[in-house]
């Protein structure tokens, strides 16, 4: 985005902000990333992938912005993004993104049709399937188009949500892709969602340790019977360092590593820290302005539900103990101010409790460095949930 025009785009109404204005001029309610903390959390990712033979497919989902795509290529050797969906997908190999896992099911057939279609547009397409019965569409749809989808086999590990979970499941599946023309598998899918955000480390470990053995046992069999996948992947920002010392996995999937949030960020390391006060920094905020101060122990300021998500809690107030965010509606927050340090136009940094779920409502990433405004990032593939 370093050669957008922006002579056309109007502070406050197409954009919250422009390269070049102080940090202190940007308009609130707005997504800003802290560059220096999120370079530093990319390079810290990759550098721990490379150092433990491990992969990293950094996980779109997370961040929707082809840009920030791009810099975890760059800066974290990222082998290409993970998505939920064909069109954020489409979203991604448009933007230039060579390596496209979609580690999901799509089985409407519109949507295989267009998924058969990416490789066209010059990037490796890879897909999660848990039944038999997708495969056949899936090849048909390559066939039509002429094109090769790569097949992940989706194994449920604890998460409970799709995925097989029988090893026989996964060997008549394998076969049936193998089988197939315009398909050819070369990977399992094993994410264990439910256990990324559990604060207690042991108890991380044990859930973890649950699904390597199961997935250890498809590979196993997988393996007896000539079909040895390339690729065995998963791991996210509460369980990477289990994956990556299983001796199965060979790919990780983090995301929110590169960003952080507030639910994450309650998460213990194994020595019983905290993960945002040394393992990863907070690097994405909301900024808000206060708009009212009518009251003398409140502040109301101007992110409220239509700014963020709460389904992981409330945000908190980044760098400051003297002051706490406890309560939104649609348009407000509300910030208890009990010694009435804030006054109107005063800006917060808001920690959002769940990173993936608020950038999703929003257009913009405002990046700043040295209280500056060095980049504004569109969140590219914003309302793709198709």
């Amino acid at each position: 985005m370093k050669d957008m025009d922006y002579s056309d785009l109007d502070v406050g109404f197409d954009v919250p902000a422009i390269p070049g204005m102080d940090e202190a001029d940007i308009q609130t309610p707005c997504l800003i990333l802290d560059l220096d903390a999120l370079e530093r959390n990319i390079k810290k990712m990759g550098d721990y992938a490379k150092a433990h033979g491990m992969r990293h497919r950094s996980h779109g989902k997370m961040h929707k912005s082809v840009d920030v795509q791009k810099l975890q290529e760059e800066l974290g050797g990222s082998v290409g993004v993970c998505c939920q969906k064909v069109s954020e997908a489409e979203v991604f190999v448009r933007g230039g993104i060579k390596d496209v896992l979609v580690s999901n099911q799509v089985r409407d057939p519109k949507k295989i049709d267009r998924l058969a279609a990416l490789p066209k547009l010059g990037s490796k397409i890879t897909v999660c399937i848990d039944d038999v019965a997708n495969v056949a569409d899936l090849s048909a749809a390559a066939v039509k188009h002429g094109t090769t989808i790569h097949c992940f086999i989706e194994i449920d590990c604890g998460a409970g949500r799709c995925g097989v979970t029988t090893t026989p499941a996964v060997v008549e599946i394998a076969k049936a892709i193998d089988a197939a023309e315009g398909l050819k598998f070369t990977g399992i899918q094993a994410y264990q969602g439910a256990m990324q955000h559990i604060d207690s480390y042991d108890e991380r470990k044990a859930k973890i340790d649950a699904a390597v053995a199961q997935v250890k046992d498809a590979v196993d069999a997988l393996t007896d019977e000539g079909l040895k996948p390339e690729f065995v992947s998963g791991g996210g920002t509460g369980s990477y360092y289990f994956e990556s010392n299983s001796g199965v996995y060979n790919e990780l999937q983090c995301g929110s590593y590169a960003f952080m949030d507030a639910d994450y960020g309650r998460i213990h390391d194994k020595d019983g820290k905290r993960i945002d006060q040394g393992e990863w920094e907070n690097a994405l905020f909301i900024l808000t302005s206060v708009m009212s101060h009518a009251k003398s122990d409140k502040a109301i300021v101007d992110a409220g539900l239509k700014a963020q998500s709460v389904d992981s809690g409330l945000p908190f107030v980044y760098g400051r103990d003297d002051v706490q965010y406890v309560k939104c509606s649609d348009e407000h927050g509300v910030v208890a101010d009990p010694q009435g340090v804030l006054k109107v136009n005063d800006k917060l940094r808001l920690v959002p409790g769940h990173c993936d779920p608020t950038c999703n409502v929003h257009d913009w990433y405002v990046g700043v460095r040295n209280g500056k405004v060095e980049t504004l990032w569109p969140v590219s593939a914003r309302g793709k949930a198709y």
